[in-house]
């Protein structure tokens, strides 16, 4: 029952992992760093933002092989339902007009991306291809976790923004916020003492 329970909440995490991203999208406030990145890639290519987010999953997934990363069933789902999930939700969403629509749009946004990346990361099977970047690259380096993600969030929000991503307020807000929300949330959403919170989990993606 534990393991179904683990399985259960893993796709309903990444599920709402994606009707998140798509309200912040929707607010057009500012994303996170990997968001703006995506949101460029989509802009400047003609795709969807879930499938820039799902291409993009798929590339840094493969920069794993050198880190010698494992994936694990957590890791691979990531890349396959948060895209689609964003697209869709996309899809149904109305544009919200007048600031306060979109700022209440993005607060729930941020909150609901709290909730997911608990529920996701506290199923146990493993983190999503960025948060796997950043750890492997830790391991390889000997670099600190906190280091490492600063490079590569700062790396990412720089090409997004040249891309044409949305940065801004809602940027901001996402970084002050995500860490205490995951922190919060997680503990309260590891069903199992075997499902191993990742070093990241202050900072989760997808």
């Amino acid at each position: 029952m534990v393991l179904l329970r683990r399985v259960c909440q893993l796709y309903a995490g990444l599920v709402l992992y994606g009707i998140s991203l798509a309200l912040m999208v929707h607010a057009a406030l500012g994303l996170d760093p990997w968001d703006v990145f995506h949101q460029g890639v989509a802009d400047r290519t003609g795709l969807s933002f879930g499938t820039a987010t799902l291409l993009a999953g798929a590339v840094v997934l493969l920069l794993w092989i050198p880190l010698r990363q494992r994936p694990g069933l957590g890791t691979v789902s990531n890349v396959l339902v948060v895209g689609p999930t964003v697209d869709v939700t996309s899809w149904l969403l109305p544009s919200p007009e007048g600031l306060v629509p979109r700022v209440g749009l993005l607060a729930l946004g941020i909150v609901l991306n709290g909730v997911a990346s608990g529920a996701y990361l506290g199923a146990g099977f493993g983190p999503g291809p960025r948060d796997g970047l950043m750890t492997g690259i830790h391991r390889r380096t000997g670099r600190s976790l906190r280091g490492v993600r600063t490079g590569i969030e700062l790396s990412v929000l720089a090409v997004g923004f040249l891309l044409g991503g949305t940065a801004g307020v809602g940027t901001v807000a996402y970084a002050l916020c995500i860490g205490p929300l995951v922190q919060f949330f997680l503990p309260r959403l590891t069903p199992s003492p075997r499902a191993v919170l990742p070093e990241s989990a202050s900072g989760a993606e997808t």
